[in-house]
């Protein structure tokens, strides 16, 4: 599941009002506003360059010259007149190391102080739309969708400490980091990411704007539930148990692959699934049987009953594409704010993930072109007896105990963990079982609290050391399934990262891993070992070979998804007055895409449409890449602690702290991000199970 940074989550009935409010007209004033706002000109910056390099050392004339360069960016009217500006710089630059470290040491405390004390606020505000409780109500809408942060940069601008940030720690792009950063010390790392802090300003109302659209889309996925005990075969038969709620598409995902270990029903209730996938994606879905258990539902014919009766349907109005085109015209009102980085994509991808989009696209399309696909399918067609489906896509018998049935688990899970006290007071014992002293995993567990969740569950660090980082998940009222324990054990993958790259990093500025792949790296990590923690770890001499062939696989099924999601927007960028109902063709017509060109000679299905049902294309901008980079960083990961003590491996990589993602797998596993050493043990593994 998702590591949330910054879980914004809105009301459903604010989409008209934002998407209105998101058109291409107020994006192109808002980039002549900009514009004309930036008024400072080369001769004010050469004033100051001119003057500082005369009071100080040519060492420091790089930093001169580009912080004064990056104050004049960002320099308004509203802040002085031209001439304000020159002195300003000219007062406020450190020309010594020890004023400069004097400087940072002050910044760095008290940006802590803001992070922590507003993430306490903005989680608190947003408890009664995440955990479970009373029915939500449009006022608890309201204040979870309010960004209660969003006036600190404006404040810090107004302050002038942006402006003296800015001024003395340079910016350095994505390959300015990749040339140098190698030879830098670790207080000089510390120092360029303070350079990051201020290079965009972004007005107060807009990232309101933006935390309301984000949040929208978040509650929408999240009470999109489907009543699986009223669906019904061809024959009129209910297969899933009368209470069972999935989430999509996280929960009905986990369903379909948990059938695999049902020989009796199982292929029926998977082809079951896989029917409501699409009619998601299609939205042939009937509205009323989203969130909605009133009535029976004939899948495949796609009708409802009442009372054995059938009962007239509305299919669901293209609202999934509508709260996506929502997200697209919010973000993308950041981009005449965003000189650095003046697209979602580039914000995604060299600014957020920081490995350029196209080496991305290459890592991914290399694997999905490899031979070993159609061998590996191959194993797991006679592994299954029949040909391959769709949704074989998702197949999941490489896993240590596949063959244990979930009613099996789920008893053992529920016992265990009958609220989300009985979890929280079990993870000590969890860590020390994967190898950390009792004492340090007394430590760690001692900042991590659980909540039992509305949603699938998701994991959210602190902000501040010492603060509490947070376990969601759902328990049900006969305690956690397995799901609910699986996704869990993920979820507690991301806090320990988040608890020990807060606390144990030597500068809060470094705090956190180089992107989410790495923080969802850790989680499978943990999430693979979820059996273990139930004390049922089997001794099989295959387990390094199931375990390549399990991360081969999954990596083949989300590269491709997130392809789809890259390449949708795309299609939004070129296309920025698209209609929900040409956003929806568009989806459709570019997973059919990827998927014949990847996929239909592996899994059948010509045309299929199954690569655009994932939920974080709706609620996640562009999120999806960061899980099929996760895969490939967890499996050089799992090479690395392979024979060694998984604790003290996981701490050392995590203590480079959040450097840029290729030098720091340099230092944690010898070698940059790739699908090579991956396919080399796909191929071993193939070699030794035939």
């Amino acid at each position: 599941m998702i590591k949330r940074y910054v879980l914004l989550i809105v009301l459903v009935m604010f989409i008209p009002v934002l998407m209105n409010a998101s058109k291409a007209p107020i994006e192109t004033q808002n980039a002549t506003q900009m514009k004309d706002e930036i008024f400072i000109s080369e001769q004010n910056v050469r004033n100051v360059i001119d003057s500082l390099s005369k009071s100080t050392t040519a060492s420091n004339l790089f930093r001169i010259e580009r912080g004064a360069q990056q104050v004049a960016d960002l320099w308004r009217h509203q802040d002085g007149t031209a001439q304000d500006y020159e002195a300003f710089c000219v007062e406020n630059f450190m020309t010594d190391s020890v004023s400069l470290s004097q400087l940072f040491n002050k910044l760095e405390r008290n940006f802590e102080l803001f992070n922590g004390y507003f993430h306490k606020i903005d989680l608190k505000l947003k408890e009664p739309l995440q955990l479970e409780g009373a029915e939500i109500q449009p006022i608890d809408m309201m204040f979870g969708g309010y960004d209660v942060s969003a006036h600190l940069n404006d404040d810090m601008y107004s302050s002038k400490i942006a402006f003296i940030t800015a001024l003395n720690f340079p910016f350095f792009s994505l390959d300015e980091k990749t040339e140098l950063g190698n030879d830098w010390t670790r207080q000089e790392w510390a120092y360029a990411r303070m350079g990051d802090r201020f290079i965009s300003r972004v007005p107060a109302q807009l990232q309101q704007h933006i935390s309301r659209t984000l949040t929208n889309a978040d509650a929408y996925i999240s009470d999109y539930n489907i009543y699986m005990g009223q669906l019904l075969n061809e024959e009129g038969a209910k297969l899933f148990p009368e209470d069972m709620k999935l989430i999509t598409h996280w929960g009905l995902r986990d369903e379909l692959k948990s059938n695999y270990a049902d020989t009796k029903d199982g292929l029926e209730k998977q082809r079951m699934v896989y029917k409501v996938m699409q009619r998601i994606v299609d939205q042939t879905i009937p509205k009323q049987v989203i969130n909605d258990g009133a009535y029976e539902w004939d899948v495949k014919n796609n009708k409802l009953f009442a009372n054995g009766k059938e009962v007239a349907s509305t299919p669901e109005p293209d609202t999934r594409y509508e709260v996506f085109l929502g997200n697209f015209h919010a973000m993308k009102q950041l981009d005449p704010y965003s000189t650095h980085y003046p697209t979602q994509l580039d914000r995604a991808f060299d600014a957020t993930m920081e490995v350029p989009q196209k080496d991305v696209e290459k890592l991914f399309t290399d694997l999905l072109s490899s031979p070993m696909v159609k061998e590996v399918a191959a194993f797991i067609e006679s592994r299954l007896g029949r040909p391959l489906e769709p949704f074989d896509i998702w197949y999941n018998g490489f896993k240590s105990g596949g063959g244990v049935p979930e009613d099996e688990l789920t008893a053992m899970t529920s016992k265990n963990y009958p609220n989300a006290e009985a979890l929280e007071a079990d993870l000590p014992r969890m860590l020390h079982d994967l190898g950390w002293t009792a004492e340090k995993a007394k430590e760690i567990t001692s900042l991590i609290t659980v909540d039992a969740s509305r949603g699938a569950g998701h994991a959210w660090g602190a902000s501040m050391r010492n603060d509490k980082a947070h376990l969601r998940t759902r328990i049900g009222e006969n305690g956690m399934d397995y799901k609910g324990y699986n996704i869990a054990v993920h979820e507690f993958g991301h806090n320990v990262e988040q608890t020990l790259t807060l606390n144990d990093v030597d500068y809060y500025m470094l705090s956190g891993v180089p992107n989410t792949s790495f923080t969802e790296a850790i989680a499978f990590l943990f999430q693979k070992r979820d059996l273990d923690l139930l004390g049922l770890k089997q001794t099989n001499p295959h387990d390094d070979y199931y375990l390549a062939l399990d991360n081969f696989w999954s990596s083949f099924e989300i590269m491709g998804v997130s392809l789809v999601d890259i390449q949708v927007w795309e299609w939004m960028y070129a296309n920025p007055e698209g209609t929900p109902a040409q956003l929806k063709e568009a989806v459709i017509s570019i997973a059919k895409d990827v998927w014949n060109t990847y996929y239909a000679s592996i899994l059948g299905g010509k045309d299929e449409t199954l690569l655009g049902i994932y939920s974080h294309m709706i609620d996640y901008p562009l999120y999806l890449p960061n899980y099929p980079m996760g895969h490939l960083i967890d499996f050089q990961i799992e090479q690395q602690v392979k024979s060694k003590n998984m604790a003290n491996e996981v701490e050392r990589m995590l203590m480079q702290g959040s450097i840029i993602p290729q030098l720091w797998m340099k230092g944690a596993v010898g070698r940059e991000i790739s699908i090579e050493p991956l396919l080399k043990s796909t191929e071993e593994a193939m070699e030794a199970l035939r």
